[in-house]
């Protein structure tokens, strides 16, 4: 035999092996990202609503709100945006910030064996990903606000919904009502977010798993006797972890920019950033300011859910990324040229 491959090399098992491994990054992030959106959108949908009601309501009330008007639908409503972005937001977004660690560790500019070394690499990697990718990411988020907050948005134009609008009837009216640029409404507030957020998530995810005994290898290591976890958990709990906590301090940033597109997308008259942020707080009567702390606790109204989904999508993410790459990592090889002639 002159060991050349069949003609439908392409096409076999050691091909697709191989395609598996040198896009790995990508199809772990992908299959992950599909898993978690899915287990914790009926929680981010919970959160949006939290964030823009006018009085305050408790999780279980709200849920249940929703479900007697909305039926298991609502808290679905828009599920498809981020399904049918996340294989392009994910991929990119861990293709940016694995190759920018790459790049540090090519020119030995950070000490691997250090952790803060290790989680400042991944921290710009975070930040670098988030910016970018909040370019392509922005419109697809305002219309999933915009689905959500349906009868809100309605609410506040003096309609009442018989039948809400759907995904493409959505898109099309934020067109014909501010144009194209009206899918970029509360950008600057969306790119802010998503690079501060983005880069405290992996600064803190990376630094975690260094702490949790992971080798500058990639390979996961004896964890710490002071938390003797089993190794199969400890993605989930630094992936919770690293969400929730990053999370609650770009939170009130997200408040704001979810009531900035709300009134936008009502068509009320724009407030600046500031403005938005001290009505939060204070309320709207300037003469009967609210207490500082009450207001305070409105801003950070829907944390407790958004915790929630944080854990469970977090936490399932890395789990299922770190699977699916050890999955990838144990097919089997192509054999070597010699074996073939042999």
């Amino acid at each position: 035999m002159s060991g050349e491959r069949p003609s439908n090399y392409l096409f076999d098992s050691v091909a697709l092996h191989e395609s598996l491994r040198r896009n790995k990054a990508v199809v772990c992030a992908i299959s992950a990202s599909y898993i978690s959106t899915f287990a914790g959108y009926p929680l981010d949908s919970i959160k949006s609503r939290l964030q823009t009601t006018k009085t305050p309501i408790s999780i279980a009330r709200l849920a249940a709100l929703v479900y007697r008007e909305e039926g298991v639908r609502g808290f679905y409503r828009g599920l498809w945006i981020p399904l049918m972005t996340i294989s392009f937001v994910r991929a990119a977004s861990f293709t940016i910030y694995t190759r920018t660690k790459e790049y540090f560790r090519e020119r030995h500019m950070f000490n691997r064996d250090r952790m803060l070394d290790v989680a400042a690499t991944g921290g710009l990697g975070g930040a670098l990903s988030g910016s970018l990718i909040s370019f392509g990411s922005a419109p697809f988020e305002l219309v999933k606000v915009r689905r959500q907050l349906e009868y809100s948005i309605a609410a506040s134009k003096g309609v009442r919904l018989a039948k809400p609008p759907n995904t493409i009837e959505a898109i099309r009216d934020i067109f014909r009502t501010n144009g194209l640029f009206g899918l970029y409404t509360g950008f600057r507030l969306h790119f802010v977010r998503d690079t501060m957020g983005t880069a405290l998530y992996f600064f803190e995810y990376d630094g975690l798993r260094h702490i949790m005994g992971r080798a500058p290898s990639g390979e996961q290591g004896e964890t710490p006797h002071w938390l003797p976890l089993h190794a199969s958990l400890v993605p989930f709990c630094c992936g919770s972890v690293a969400g929730v906590t990053s999370w609650a301090l770009i939170y009130p940033l997200d408040v704001v920019k979810t009531k900035v597109q709300q009134r936008a997308l009502a068509g009320e008259r724009k407030r600046t950033v500031f403005e938005t942020l001290h009505r939060l707080i204070r309320g709207p009567d300037p003469n009967a300011p609210k207490p500082l702390l009450l207001g305070l606790a409105r801003i950070y109204r829907g944390l407790g859910v958004s915790a929630l989904r944080s854990v469970t999508t977090h936490g399932l993410l890395w789990t299922f990324f770190d699977l699916t790459s050890a999955y990838i990592d144990g097919l089997p090889r192509a054999a070597s040229d010699d074996s073939i002639e042999q």
